[in-house]
């Protein structure tokens, strides 16, 4: 595959130019500029995410979880994570869909968030 299409460029083509596909790493890299306001980590890290699905349209299905079903930002984090996504090129449509089975415990963040969070 060229640069252009793995960065998410449009390729050209006899027919013409064909939408590019994003790339689950460009996903992953917009998720993790969204942060819960009352922890210092991004929410990728701290492993809220727990399924991203692109499909061949650019739509993109992300399942999520929150820290605890009482958590304040239950309904901003979301929307958040949703217009992040939107943003990257080739995406058509996101949907988010905030699940709570397995339940999320400290287990799940990555090692840079521990480390951040003095938890190791």
């Amino acid at each position: 595959m060229s640069e252009n299409l793995a960065q998410g460029h449009a390729a050209w083509t006899p027919e013409g130019e064909t939408p590019p596909k994003p790339s689950e790493d460009a996903v992953i890299a917009a998720i993790a500029t969204v942060y819960d306001p009352e922890i210092p980590v991004n929410i990728y890290e701290l492993g809220l995410i727990y399924a991203i699905e692109i499909d061949e349209t650019g739509a993109v299905k992300i399942e999520m979880t929150l820290t605890a079903p009482a958590c304040p930002s239950a309904q901003e984090l979301p929307e958040q994570v949703e217009e992040a996504v939107a943003a990257v090129p080739g995406v058509r449509a996101v949907t988010v869909e905030t699940v709570w089975d397995p339940p999320w415990e400290p287990s799940r963040m990555s090692e840079e968030a521990r480390l951040a969070l003095n938890m190791f």
